[in-house]
C-alpha cells in the first residue's frame, strides 16, 4: 500500500498537483527566504486541472498554428525565422500549463536533458539571428532544421531510453561496410 501511495504522489506531482509534505521535510528559514519568490509566483499561477487542460490546449494549438502558418511565408526569412520559432515557443511553453513553471523549468535543467535544452534553446537563438540579422534563405533553412532537429531530441529526453534507441536505430541504418 506504501508503494501505492507513493506512486500515486509522483503521478500528481507530474500533472501538477499539490501533494501533502511530511513535517519532518520543513524547510530552513534561510532557505525559504531564497525561493519565497519563486513560491510566491507558483502560488499565484495556481489554476484548476480544467484551466491547465485549456490553458495547455489553446497554447498548443497557436504554436502549432504558428509553426504551420509559417511554411506560408518561407520565401520571406525575416517573417519565417520569426514566427517558426514564435510557434515553437508557444508549443514548449505549453506544457508549463500542466506542470507548473517552476516545475517545468526544473525538469528542462535536469542532468539528462540539460544539453538538449541548451542546444534547442541555442538554434532559437541561432535562426532568430539568421532571420532577422542575416537574412539568407539558406542559412535560415539550416537553422530552422536545426532547430526542428534540437526540438525533436529535446522531446526524445522526456521518453525513457527514447534517445539510446534512436542513436541505435540512426547507426544501425547508416553503419555500412564498403
Amino acid at each position: 500500500m506504501e508503494k501505492m501511495n507513493q506512486a500515486m504522489e509522483k503521478m500528481k506531482m507530474l500533472v501538477g498537483m499539490e501533494v501533502e509534505e511530511d513535517d519532518e521535510e520543513q524547510p530552513s528559514a534561510s532557505s525559504r527566504d531564497s525561493s519565497s519568490l519563486i513560491d510566491d509566483f507558483n502560488r499565484n499561477c495556481a489554476l484548476s486541472s480544467t484551466q491547465r487542460l485549456y490553458g495547455f490546449a489553446i497554447c498548443f494549438v497557436s504554436g502549432l498554428a504558428c509553426t504551420f502558418l509559417s511554411m506560408l511565408v518561407f520565401f520571406h526569412p525575416i517573417k519565417f525565422g520569426v514566427t517558426f520559432t514564435f510557434g515553437n515557443l508557444l508549443a514548449l511553453g505549453s506544457t508549463a500549463f500542466l506542470i507548473g513553471p517552476k516545475r517545468q523549468v526544473t525538469m528542462m535543467l535536469d542532468p539528462v536533458r540539460i544539453y538538449a535544452t541548451a542546444l534547442y534553446l541555442a538554434s532559437i537563438v541561432i535562426a532568430l539571428f539568421c532571420a532577422v540579422y542575416v537574412h539568407s534563405k539558406i542559412l535560415t533553412l539550416f537553422a530552422v532544421i536545426l532547430e526542428f532537429g534540437a526540438l525533436f531530441w529535446y522531446s526524445l529526453s522526456y521518453v525513457p531510453f527514447a534517445r539510446s534507441m534512436v542513436s541505435k536505430i540512426m547507426v544501425g541504418c547508416f553503419d555500412t561496410e564498403f
